[in-house]
């Protein structure tokens, strides 16, 4: 699921967003880009570049559209408040780099997939939509994408994904409430870093495979 969450992403066109995109609307901004990231993928995918170049790609197209902070905060729910600002900035910090080598490794997925954005009624006060897609897979099903974004002043940022009605922080929030229940909120944060120190070590042996 999580790779299936991060080749659509990219392919939402979530990155390299045109100039002045604070003043494009959200569905917009994923419409008029989503070509030119399939080129991307697509030149990527014949270098066969490294897992590093795949994390920087992701790390400077990607992040810049995203709302990490409020992402964190909605998966770790009603515990974040009782989290101390360390911890909070900790836990941002994991489960960002965890989503980035999570997209990183999705970009070895790519297989000439399509995204077809829905007509989005916007209106001037919206702070706050949902952007419907659906992700066209040769010989597969569609499949639901849609993304949850805000207004903020730095244009249109997304802190939710929903894949086929499932969202991306309800499932990773059954999953820290858990943890946290277990081991706290410092065991959820070593839990999070031992997971992205594994799949660190385990990228050089997927490229070389």
């Amino acid at each position: 699921m999580m790779r299936l969450i991060g080749i659509m992403i990219l392919l939402a066109g979530l990155i390299g967003a045109p100039a002045g995109a604070a003043e494009v609307a959200p569905d917009e901004l994923v419409r008029v880009t989503a070509q030119d990231v399939i080129t991307l993928l697509k030149q990527e995918q014949k270098e066969a570049v490294g897992q590093k170049k795949l994390v920087e790609l992701v790390e400077a197209k990607v992040l810049p559209h995203f709302d990490f902070t409020r992402m964190t905060r909605l998966a770790v729910g009603k515990n974040w408040r009782s989290a101390t600002p360390e911890q909070q900035q900790n836990l941002v910090r994991e489960f960002r780099t965890l989503l980035v080598r999570t997209y990183s490794s999705a970009l070895d997925n790519y297989r000439d997939q399509q995204i077809q954005v829905k007509p989005l009624k916007l209106e001037s006060s919206d702070t706050q939509v949902t952007v419907k897609t659906q992700v066209l897979q040769p010989g597969g099903q569609p499949v639901e994408i849609d993304y949850a974004m805000q207004k903020t002043p730095n244009g249109w940022k997304v802190f939710d994904v929903i894949v086929a009605g499932a969202s991306l922080v309800t499932n990773y929030r059954s999953t820290f409430d858990q943890q946290i229940a277990d081991v706290g909120i410092d065991g959820l944060i070593k839990s999070l870093a031992d997971k992205n120190r594994q799949l660190e070590q385990e990228a050089p042996a997927k490229r070389a495979s």
